[in-house]
């Protein structure tokens, strides 16, 4: 891509002598431009799932809007501008952990602009987040997993059976959606017991399965499976009706229904799945190492969270059975 850092100087000039009229202004035609470019980016070169590259887009147009209503050149802000920027998001009475992604997309895609040298400097990198409460991740009572993981057991029809394996495989590995999604029929070996899934920015790593999650696998594979390509070829392992790849769309769409069939809370997602296998490792007795490797962090500070939960497990149940204590 062309570098155009002449277009930005002159752009910005425009804005210091055109403030905007009485009428909201459209959002930057160049700052459009380079924000498709990033996009396009984030997908080619980094391999970041659709639904994160979504993401990404929709807060860097919210803060495209921003900088239109506020007279202000996206490309061309200052620290003021994004303190101001910040300031009204928190007005607006945004919760801080959206105030803080929004803040780190913009970061991230300035980090991109003077990497390309289509901007000089990044206004958002000196700008301090708000501090975020310490949350513990959401997980599922032993109960209600019970519940989720035979929804769909004792059918026979194929995309029931499909179903039943992908819970089961997304409880039995902490896999996150868009590794169960990308999972191909080649990394699945069930003689030795375990998946090869690729991670955030294509990380590689081999996790275990459960013996149950294979044979729920291992039925899909065999008995539904080629009813649901009929005939077509693919190398994912988990299909659609029509033969497909599963998108992480129609995974999150299919754990909906599973959870309104079990009646269960529908505010649940895949991903206290992810949280409650984690957390049942750690009650387990897992050391946190291993704990990371099969949840693919790259941080042991980011596993180190499930131990909070374990304790807070075991300060309920003190609770629980011990009223005075």
């Amino acid at each position: 891509m062309a570098k155009a850092k002449p277009e930005v100087g002159k752009a910005c000039a425009q804005a210091e002598s055109e403030p905007g009229g009485p009428e909201l202004p459209a959002i930057d035609e160049l700052y459009l431009t380079y924000l498709a470019s990033y996009c396009d980016m984030l997908v080619v070169e980094r391999n970041v799932s659709q639904h994160t590259v979504r993401n990404y887009r929709l807060d860097l147009l919210d803060y495209g809007r921003w900088a239109a209503r506020a007279s202000v050149n996206p490309l061309c802000a200052t620290r003021r501008d994004m303190r101001s920027y910040l300031g009204d998001l928190d007005y607006a009475q945004y919760s801080r952990r959206t105030v803080n992604r929004r803040l780190s997309s913009v970061r991230s895609f300035f980090r991109w602009l003077v990497a390309e040298g289509l901007v000089e400097s990044n206004p958002a990198d000196v700008v301090s987040a708000p501090k975020l409460a310490r949350s513990l991740p959401r997980t599922i009572p032993p109960a209600d997993m019970a519940r989720l993981l035979s929804v769909w057991r004792g059918s026979d029809k194929p995309a029931d059976m499909r179903n039943r394996a992908i819970l089961e495989f997304l409880y039995a590995c902490g896999a996150r959606i868009s590794e169960t999604s990308g999972l191909l029929l080649e990394n699945v070996d069930f003689d030795a017991g375990q998946v090869r899934v690729f991670g955030k920015g294509s990380k590689e790593r081999i996790v275990p399965l459960h013996e149950i999650a294979i044979a729920s696998m291992r039925d899909y594979l065999f008995n539904a499976r080629p009813a649901l390509l009929a005939g077509k070829e693919s190398p994912y392992f988990f299909v659609s009706t029509r033969g497909n790849q599963m998108s992480p769309d129609a995974l999150r769409k299919m754990f909906k229904q599973s959870l309104l069939a079990a009646g269960l809370d529908q505010a649940l997602s895949p991903h206290d799945m992810r949280h409650t296998f984690a957390t049942d490792l750690v009650e387990g007795g897992a050391d946190l190492r291993s704990v990371q490797e099969m949840l693919g962090h790259s941080s042991l500070s980011t596993t180190q969270i499930y131990t909070h939960v374990s304790v807070s497990h075991l300060k309920e149940e003190h609770r629980r059975t011990l009223p005075r204590g």
